[in-house]
């Protein structure tokens, strides 16, 4: 039996820590760092650096490491653990500028012909702002950097945009990720998400799911790193074939040809119109909070699909999804993705914890002994996934055992999975 640890702290994580529980071959599941919502089920551990990381793989006895989130990806955790000789879920640091750098994502696509927004890349505040004089609103500003699922902003006229450039590149709101921005022109059309676990050679697709960005209703407000999704989106399955061929082969074949093959989990964020489709972003691991949907449908072992990464035998994988709907709402502190605040109360109703078919995903949540309850402690706090036999089943569930979980710090948007209704 394997041991396994799982590093990150938010929702996806205690998703992925589900999964691999639900394998035959699994024994003890650690997360690092986890939370104090996550340390009911599983052993947590304090987070440590490189060098921590690796005595606590060895001195666990870990088989396999899984990287949940993308900075430490982005740090070179995967290549260090690699030579070590440790089997290790995640690209090379060098792959990963895929999500870490706009820059190189949006060069790579443009020179491998990967459908994507016509975009311009710049270093200084005064061409940026210049180069857009001769642009029609809405347009989209992304900092390079990586800025937790909130470096984009979408600017309606021209004032808006100055002012956020400004934001980005003088007032460095997103800290150094805003020193190069990406101008893009804004795409139509309706937004989804699908994985790809590949092995640096070979590669097996998701179904789709569909994130929900905006802090409120209607898709209004700021970007957050996602307020809920659901799984699959029916109306996006016909173009499986077609997202395989025109993004990620190409992509998967590009990284290759500029030596950073990728190895772990592709996640490609799609703007679809019609039956033309357009990347918005690739990151370099499991989205959240999509995995809060696609690993609860995903009938194959986990540990075996990781298995297959690491062995280089992904092609010998066939996906096999549950005959159901996944819906995901996340429940968020009221003020995020802005300031907050922490410490007030959630008190959840034990009964939600022993039902079929709904499950609590924690995040930004911490213990208060005082208390004696958990207290929200970052901006999302947790994800409630139901699983239904038909989308609105599934939506109607999930919102229906929002009754169990009270707070008056939290909120949620109503609308997750409204678009797949229509």
């Amino acid at each position: 039996m394997k041991n396994i640890l799982v590093l990150g702290s938010g929702a996806r994580e205690h998703t992925i820590a589900d999964a691999f529980n639900q394998s035959k071959h699994t024994d003890k599941i650690f997360v690092m760092p986890g939370n104090d919502g996550i340390k009911k089920y599983y052993q947590t551990v304090p987070q440590e650096d490189f060098n921590g990381i690796l005595d606590f793989v060895e001195n666990n006895k870990i088989d396999l490491v899984f990287v949940g989130g993308e900075q430490l990806l982005s740090e070179g955790i995967s290549d260090f653990l690699l030579s070590h000789n440790i089997k290790v879920i995640g690209p090379t640091k060098d792959a990963a500028q895929i999500e870490s750098s706009k820059v190189f994502a949006k060069n790579l696509m443009q020179k491998y012909n990967i459908p994507t927004a016509n975009s311009a890349i710049f270093n200084k505040t005064s061409s940026a702002i210049s180069y857009l004089k001769g642009k029609k609103f809405p347009i989209v500003l992304k900092a390079d950097g990586l800025a937790a699922g909130k470096g984009v902003i979408i600017a309606s006229n021209f004032t808006e945009a100055e002012l956020s450039i400004k934001e980005i590149m003088l007032d460095k709101k997103f800290g150094e990720a805003g020193s190069q921005i990406v101008i893009e022109d804004f795409l139509y059309g309706e937004e989804a998400s699908i994985f790809a676990f590949c092995d640096g050679d070979n590669y097996v697709s998701t179904i789709f799911s569909q994130d929900h960005k905006r802090a409120f209703d209607e898709d209004k407000g700021l970007n957050t790193g996602g307020m809920g999704a659901f799984a699959p989106v029916d109306k996006f399955t016909k173009l499986k074939k077609q997202v395989d061929e025109q993004i990620f082969t190409p992509i998967l074949s590009a990284l290759k040809k500029e030596n950073c093959s990728f190895s772990g989990v592709l996640y490609a964020g799609l703007m679809i119109n019609n039956e033309n489709i357009s990347v918005i972003e690739f990151n370099c691991r499991l989205g959240d909070p999509e995995t809060q949907v696609i690993l609860p449908l995903l009938k194959n072992d986990f540990y075996e699909l990781c298995t297959a990464i690491s062995n280089k035998t992904i092609h010998n994988i066939n996906l096999e999804w549950e005959d159901k709907y996944a819906v995901t709402v996340v429940l968020a502190s009221k003020g995020y993705p802005e300031s907050f605040e922490k410490g007030k109360q959630i008190y959840i109703d034990s009964s939600i914890e022993k039902k079929q078919d709904i499950k609590l995903y924690y995040a930004g949540v911490k213990d208060s002994k005082e208390l004696n309850c958990l207290v929200n402690n970052g901006g999302r706090v947790i994800s409630l996934t139901s699983l239904g036999i038909s989308l609105i089943d599934a939506i109607n569930s999930a919102y229906n055992n929002l009754k169990f979980i009270k707070s008056d710090i939290l909120r949620f948007r109503h609308d997750i999975g409204k678009k797949g209704l229509q």
